[in-house]
């Protein structure tokens, strides 16, 4: 894994792909693990996603609590913990913190976190970061936020650097960089086959709605 200060696009890859099991489920160790390195990302360029990655830390605990847990059995994959919480009620059960709940909040961010990526990756020098950010946060992750919540980040997006600092920024030296950008197109198709994966899922399982 990298270090703190840059985001490792291979690692984020190879653990991707590592999530992918058999031909419609995702491994949910390995997605975390991809996940906790692209949420450098949201803290590399800067406080305005800082509510976002705080919260991501504190529902990748429940699921570590999950997988430690009595019932861990059940919670080693997306499709085998939405199984086991429709058919308990246990998504229902007063008290009780959903993987399948606490993961849905992870899929959204995702959903972002990949979009703006691409952006960033398809775009010139010359292109608005605040508004190509603007834009991947409005058809994403907006719509599950609160007005204030959407209002102050769409304030804080206009403290975003220009697209060359930006990028120097998440990924570290010139070297580093041209081997990230080379990488990205599989990264990104390794989020969408993971994001869509998952996006069926909670739609099978009828979970989209999860409170």
């Amino acid at each position: 894994m990298s270090n703190e200060n840059t985001l490792d696009l291979h690692y984020v890859h190879q653990s991707f792909q590592r999530s992918l099991k058999e031909d419609d489920d995702v491994v949910v160790e390995a997605y975390i693990d991809g996940y906790n390195e692209l949420v450098k990302f949201l803290n590399l360029i800067g406080s305005v996603f800082s509510f976002v990655s705080s919260d991501v830390k504190s529902k990748i605990k429940v699921m570590e609590k999950h997988r430690d847990g009595e019932d861990a059995v059940y919670y080693d994959s997306f499709k085998k913990m939405m199984k086991y919480e429709k058919e308990t009620n246990l998504h229902e059960k007063s008290g009780f913190v959903s993987g399948s709940r606490t993961m849905l909040r992870l899929h959204r961010g995702l959903d972002f976190i990949r979009l703006f990526l691409k952006r960033l990756g398809d775009s010139e020098d010359t292109v608005n970061t605040c508004t190509e950010c603007q834009n991947a946060y409005n058809s994403t992750l907006a719509e599950f936020h609160p007005w204030y919540i959407r209002k102050a980040a769409t304030l804080a997006m206009h403290a975003l650097p220009n697209r060359p600092d930006l990028l120097k920024k998440i990924f570290g030296s010139e070297d580093s960089l041209t081997a990230a950008l080379a990488i990205l197109p599989q990264t990104l198709s390794s989020c969408d086959e993971v994001y869509n994966r998952v996006q069926q899922l909670y739609t099978d399982f009828d979970f989209h709605g999860l409170p």
